[in-house]
């Protein structure tokens, strides 16, 4: 059993330095793994690992989507989502096949079983999001979302400087 190391020492007016330097950071870290827990937890009592559900959520939008465009829509590496998809077909939640166009393009459908996923998946992302919300304001949700997509842009590399 690992002893866990030294807790951070707060400097005089009680914040460390990660928070002193860079608090928006330092949030969007403790929120997307307090999240990300939460989430996990969620989808290993439906089975899946954390994004499998992205996955089958844009399979469930639009069967039979090619490897790329996957890869396009969930915004992960190719070797995270070609694990996933090997990890699913193994699960019988989807098939993939050789488009007859080209060998090299592989096609992503559904199976009856992840077509079975779609309400269970539904009602998760509910509860994920009540659980995410609970303790806001209304519209407060809407402003955040507006304001992490600011902040998403931000830090998007910016065309006209390549």
């Amino acid at each position: 059993m690992s002893t866990p190391g030294p807790a951070p020492v707060p400097d005089g007016d009680g914040a460390g330095l990660t928070v002193r330097t860079g608090p928006l950071s330092f949030a969007i870290f403790a929120l997307a793994r307090a999240h990300r827990a939460l989430a996990g937890a969620m989808l290993r009592d439906l089975g899946l690992h954390p994004g499998q559900e992205l996955l089958l959520m844009q399979l469930l939008d639009r069967d039979g989507q090619t490897q790329s465009e996957l890869l396009a829509g969930v915004g992960l590496d190719h070797s995270t989502v070609s694990k996933s998809l090997r990890r699913m077909q193994e699960a019988g939640l989807l098939r993939r096949e050789t488009a007859a166009h080209d060998r090299r393009v592989q096609r992503v459908h559904l199976t009856e079983r992840g077509r079975a996923m779609r309400g269970p998946l539904e009602q998760m992302w509910a509860r994920l999001e009540e659980l995410s919300t609970r303790a806001l304001e209304p519209g407060q949700a809407d402003t955040f979302v507006a304001l992490a997509r600011r902040v998403e842009e931000s830090l998007r590399p910016d065309p006209a400087a390549t």
